[in-house]
């Protein structure tokens, strides 16, 4: 397990960096953590992190990649809601950077 310490608050990770508690996730963990990952919160990232959350919040699970695909488009239409899209805008795999990224659990079925 590992910690950060951000404005003061002690912060714990599971061993791939997820937060052990979801609760103390805040706008400044998630640039945190972007930065670790060589992203640059734009709007666009915080337009996700906030639909994922939502996500959560709504069904008590991090979507995977074809929940997550089709939760965008729904919510914020057919151009955004695309793979390539969130490739460009989280890296490798965007279900799990994006849960990471939202304070949110790993993805039940991303490796």
């Amino acid at each position: 397990m590992t910690q950060l310490e951000i404005d003061g608050n002690v912060i714990a990770l599971d061993d791939e960096g997820y937060l052990e508690d979801l609760g103390q996730w805040h706008p400044g963990v998630a640039e945190y953590l972007a930065a670790q990952e060589g992203i640059e919160l734009t709007p666009a990232h915080w337009e996700i992190l906030y639909l994922i959350r939502d996500f959560y919040a709504r069904f008590d699970h991090s979507p995977a990649m074809r929940p997550l695909v089709k939760t965008v488009k729904l919510e914020l239409g057919e151009d955004k809601g695309k793979s390539i899209y969130l490739m460009k805008l989280f890296p490798g795999s965007p279900a799990k950077l994006a849960a990471l990224l939202a304070g949110l659990p790993k993805p039940d079925n991303c490796l």
